[in-house]
């Protein structure tokens, strides 16, 4: 018979279970739908952070989505391609319409790199009542200390105007979205001058991944208009003296066994050391103008690019060495200009930047003007970066005319001198000579007329600061349209 065993006892766990709290009724919320406009934190390697940023684009490649996105309140040369793990979806927002069309067009205008706080205005009272309250406080305001003073010869009343209606004047920048939505287009022009408000979306996209120039790859910061089949090429590889671009390198090999050139077209018509400038003439070098734009088009965010260069003249900055003339910045002017423009566009190339050649190429634009013998100003909206560029120029060619500006032999007082005199002597447009003297915080109001305290620290701080100086003597160029010469060009 055979034997039954019994199963062994399990032996109960001795570990009291844990009680069972009150059930979770909360629902779980689902995620907003990720689409263009949605705004989520994403994490900025730059400022090692997370930063509120905004949807612009989305892509899918090898199935794996990426994003385009703005940050907000930052240049959006910063905007940039990331993927999902980079983003803070709990903080996912949808899209709203009210703070997507403002937040497109602020935040295109507003760099946080370089912000610009608009500087009080000095305007006397117009009632004899408050006129003596006035001018106690403004003496009161002149620094103290080594202070020389410059009488303007201004009618008080006429320039108390000129300053009340610079003070009402629209920004000289295009930081407003309210400003710059005002402004359109007057027509297609090729130099890019025209101020971009309400871009199409796929202008917000930088299309162009990385170029070589020369001895240089650089990324590019905006969109630019190149034909669709070069958007896909990992470089774009761009010949540095005629500007062709081409898909790979074997394709700019090629190229340079054809293409002889080793300064940019047109006339040489400066030449200090190894620094020149080139004039290109728009309508005979159209090709060369087309491919200037489009290549100043990865750096500006501000301009929209139009092919009609036939009414521009373009200013080409070089530098030189054994391999030739090789580009560093530009400038294009209108060749005729109802509204005195001496600059419609200006661009140093990033790997030249912060080494003067700005300020170098604004002092040659107005040397320009002054052989013209013209009155000459940029074309107005300028961006934040040009903004601060022209306030410095401008500063510094008052305060080097000031300078200059001594008494008569055996006399201690400055002579008198106007508004005027200063925009003669400087050949900057009157209302651009206010700008800047009310940028200084210089002009003041003083016993029934204005005038000019400036400090010694304030001359020393300006005097000699630009690295590089237009050397008239090294110019060969004769305007097409000759004009009495402005007074800084008069010789005895």
């Amino acid at each position: 018979m055979p034997m039954v065993t019994e199963p062994a006892q399990t032996k109960l766990t001795e570990t009291p279970l844990e009680p069972i709290g009150p059930l979770d009724t909360k629902v779980v919320q689902p995620l907003p739908k990720m689409t263009e406009g949605c705004r989520v934190p994403v994490y900025m390697d730059m400022q090692k952070t997370f930063i509120p940023a905004e949807i612009v684009s989305i892509r899918e490649l090898d199935g794996v989505y990426e994003f385009y996105i703005h940050y907000v309140n930052f240049n959006r040369r910063l905007d940039e391609w990331v993927t999902i793990d980079k983003m803070n979806l709990k903080e996912l927002a949808p899209p709203s319409s009210s703070s997507s069309s403002s937040s497109s067009s602020s935040s295109n205008n507003i760099s946080q790199e370089i912000p610009i706080t608009p500087q009080p205005r000095t305007v006397p009272p117009n009632t004899t009542t408050t006129t003596s309250i006035k001018t106690s406080s403004a003496s009161s305001e002149i620094p103290s200390g080594n202070t020389t003073t410059f009488f303007l010869s201004d009618d008080a009343d006429s320039l108390n105007s000129d300053l009340s209606r610079a003070a009402t004047l629209p920004s000289l920048t295009n930081f407003s979205a309210a400003t710059s939505a005002t402004i359109a287009p007057t027509k297609a022009r090729g130099n890019g001058n025209t101020h971009q408000s309400g871009a199409h979306s796929v202008t917000k996209v930088k299309n162009i991944n990385l170029i070589h120039l020369g001895r240089y790859f650089i990324k590019p910061w905006y969109f630019s208009p190149y034909p669709e089949e070069f958007t896909t090429c990992p470089v774009v590889y761009i010949c540095e003296f005629c500007l062709k671009y081409c898909k790979d390198l074997d394709a700019l090999k090629r190229h340079r066994t054809k293409c002889t050139l080793i300064h940019p077209p047109g006339n040489e018509i400066y030449r200090h050391g190894t620094i020149s400038f080139f004039e290109i003439d728009g309508r005979k070098n159209k090709s060369y103008a087309h491919n200037m734009c489009l290549l100043a088009k990865l750096f500006l965010d501000h301009k929209t690019l139009y092919y009609d260069t036939d009414p521009f003249m373009f200013y080409i900055l070089t530098e030189f060495d054994a391999q030739g003339f090789h580009i560093v910045g530009y400038f294009s002017k209108d060749k005729e200009s109802s509204e005195d423009y001496n600059l419609s566009c200006i661009l140093t190339l990033p790997p030249y930047q912060k080494k003067g050649y700005g300020h170098f190429m604004i002092e040659f634009s107005y040397t320009l003007s002054k052989l013209e013998g013209k009155i000459g100003t940029p074309e107005k909206p300028l961006s934040d970066l040009g903004l601060l560029s022209y306030r410095r120029y401008w500063s510094e060619a008052i305060l080097e005319a000031l300078l200059k500006h001594k008494p008569k032999d055996g006399e201690t007082e400055y002579p008198s001198l106007s508004i005027n005199d200063l925009s003669e002597i400087t050949a900057i447009k009157k209302e651009d000579v206010l700008a800047a003297l009310q940028n200084l915080n210089i002009i003041r109001y003083q016993q029934g007329s204005y005038v000019l305290s400036i400090t010694k620290d304030l001359f020393d701080n300006y005097q000699d600061k630009r690295r590089l100086r237009v050397d008239t003597k090294s110019l060969f160029w004769t305007p097409k349209l000759t004009t009495k010469p402005i007074n800084q060009f008069q010789t005895k």
